[in-house]
């Protein structure tokens, strides 16, 4: 993948318009040539640019996707800024290894690699892969699966990352079963969504927290009790559960406690609610306090994989997932939508329409 300082025309994004009309968004290119979004430095996103670049070739195990959505989530903010620091150990110490956002993606397959025996041109997928906005990307054949018939390409891009952490952490950490009681908090963004949706599908009694403008979209992904964290606490509301999956962090180890059954299970999903030595410790202290309390509390490590891909597919399918898509934003308002994005304000997934 090409980074951001080898680029042969620009024009810089906005962030201030929902809808921007910026020079750019016409860049010209060549046969070996792509649109993307750039940048050579880690920084807020108004800083971010539209630019040809040289297309990508795939290697022997990667596919060539023509990128037609790229979904975005509160992961692709912190590697534009390179914040928090440890995000760097994965996108580039000094300054970014790839240079273009986005990892999730829907698109069809341009060309294969010698040894890529799942995918051949032409084939509709989604998957992730990192510089997805894009016009093509070269990706992992092992992190990619066949797009879901009924799902558009926006609607696919919606789904991976922020579904796979959803899948991974109730089925996979908290084994959850049918009868469990499961409470996730931020039941309205991209992950908690999917949470409330898959905990469903799996049986469990689901409920949602999540602002007073939420309370019926939460209810509508099949939610059976919605608490509004406006009037409500759920840490002394006296009700507890089998799992609390805390996708916020906005409260103490002690008051999540509270709400678990005396063998229940905390899984965190965030640590996002301090920086430098205290975000430091956020994300340490309940792996160090576990073993020593009667509830599990637990933080994990979500990889995408095509088997989970697959296995998403079939449920979106059925229906048992559907993606709630909050804005969908051009490729030239890619800054726009990373703003709204840490803005908290999203209701579900931010989508970039690169193009069909």
């Amino acid at each position: 993948m090409e980074t951001a300082a080898q680029y042969t025309a620009s024009a810089p994004l906005t962030a201030a318009t929902p809808t921007p009309s910026v020079p750019g968004a016409a860049v010209s290119v060549g046969p070996k040539a792509m649109r993307a979004v750039v940048h050579n430095r880690y920084g807020a996103p108004e800083m971010l640019a539209l630019r040809s670049v040289r297309r990508p070739d795939p290697q022997p195990t990667e596919v060539l996707v023509r990128v037609h959505a790229a979904g975005l989530h509160i992961g692709d903010c912190f590697a534009v800024r390179g914040t928090p620091f440890a995000m760097r150990l994965v996108t580039g110490l000094l300054k970014p290894k790839v240079g273009i956002p986005g990892f999730d993606l829907a698109g069809t397959v341009e060309a294969v690699g010698s040894e890529v025996t799942r995918f051949r041109p032409g084939d509709a997928v989604f998957g992730c892969g990192n510089g997805s906005c894009a016009e093509f990307v070269a990706v992992e054949q092992d992190t990619l699966a066949a797009k879901p018939d009924g799902l558009s390409f926006e609607q696919a891009a919606a789904v991976p990352t922020s579904a796979l952490a959803a899948l991974h952490a109730l089925r996979d950490v908290a084994s959850l079963q049918a009868g469990d009681r499961v409470l996730v908090n931020g039941a309205s963004g991209g992950v908690g969504s999917f949470a409330v949706q898959l905990a469903k599908s799996l049986g469990a009694e689901v409920t949602g927290v999540c602002s007073t403008k939420n309370v019926e979209m939460v209810r509508s992904l099949g939610a059976d009790h919605v608490i509004d964290y406006t009037r409500e606490d759920f840490t002394e509301g006296g009700a507890i559960y089998d799992l609390v999956f805390d996708n916020i962090e906005n409260r103490s180890l002690s008051d999540c406690r509270r709400a678990l059954a005396p063998k229940g299970m905390l899984v965190l999903n965030s640590g996002t609610g301090a920086t430098g030595v205290r975000m430091l410790m956020r994300l340490l202290k309940p792996l160090v306090v576990s073993p020593f309390v009667g509830h599990t509390l637990r933080r994990y490590l979500s990889v995408p994989n095509h088997a989970d891909l697959t296995e998403l597919a079939a449920l979106a399918e059925s229906g048992a997932i559907v993606p709630r898509i909050d804005k969908t934003y051009a490729l030239e308002q890619t800054a726009a939508a990373l703003v709204h994005i840490e803005s908290g304000r999203a209701r579900g997934k931010v989508v970039v329409r690169v193009g069909l």
